[in-house]
């Protein structure tokens, strides 16, 4: 059978008992944690998308997508980091007019921790002296326009309905040295298993 479309694809394995993307994934949300979204996910802001998780708490979410970069370099945005000829990330749907940043650097003072040797945010004059004088390189810090944040218990309900799987093995080579295309294949594929079959799914199930 060929499915015109995702949801009548979907439809198809439920009625042969094949509910295939219940996940079953047990692992909860929490800082430095990352949020994979699932493979027919609908939301055009987050089809195909790994977020790190910056903050989860009773009050609500945020992180950054790590795999979806602007058509603009970090140095176009901002002319005083002009030695960065890296593209700047979109870091989600929401104040997509602010500048984010999350790093690796020993050297840059005030940021928060994520998880270890990973922080988010810090003292932007300090990044500043330390990209001018070149003690700092594009591979130890990823920049974002905007963010993505949920409301008190929002994450939690798109949990509940499957739209994002959470994944616990988070490391410095993902985050920083891994090709934007390839991170949610390689995320899912770091969590072995069924995630593995899910990380090789096609964009379109007609291709299946």
């Amino acid at each position: 059978m060929h499915p015109n479309d995702t949801s009548t694809f979907l439809s198809v394995l439920k009625q042969h008992g094949m509910d295939f993307f219940k996940f079953g994934n047990k692992i909860t949300p929490e800082k430095g944690r990352l949020l994979i979204s699932e493979p027919f996910l609908q939301d055009p802001n987050f089809d195909r998308t790994v977020v790190l998780l910056c903050e989860h708490n009773e009050e609500g979410s945020f992180g950054f997508i790590l795999n979806k970069p602007a058509i603009v370099k970090v140095g176009e945005v901002m002319e005083e980091l002009k030695n960065f000829d890296e593209l700047i990330f979109i870091g989600g749907p929401v104040q997509q007019d602010t500048l984010h940043f999350i790093h690796r650097s020993a050297a840059i003072q005030s940021g928060t921790e994520v998880i270890k040797n990973i922080h988010w945010g810090g003292d932007f004059e300090n990044v500043l002296f330390l990209a001018d004088t070149r003690q700092l390189e594009p591979t130890q810090i990823r920049f974002f326009l905007g963010y993505s944040g949920w409301g008190p218990g929002q994450l939690e309900e798109e949990l509940a309905e499957d739209a994002w799987i959470v994944c616990d093995f988070v490391t410095e080579e993902l985050l920083f040295e891994t090709s934007p295309a390839n991170i949610w294949k390689k995320a899912l594929s770091n969590m072995g298993g069924r995630f593995s079959v899910y990380a090789n799914y096609p964009v379109d199930p007609n291709l299946n």
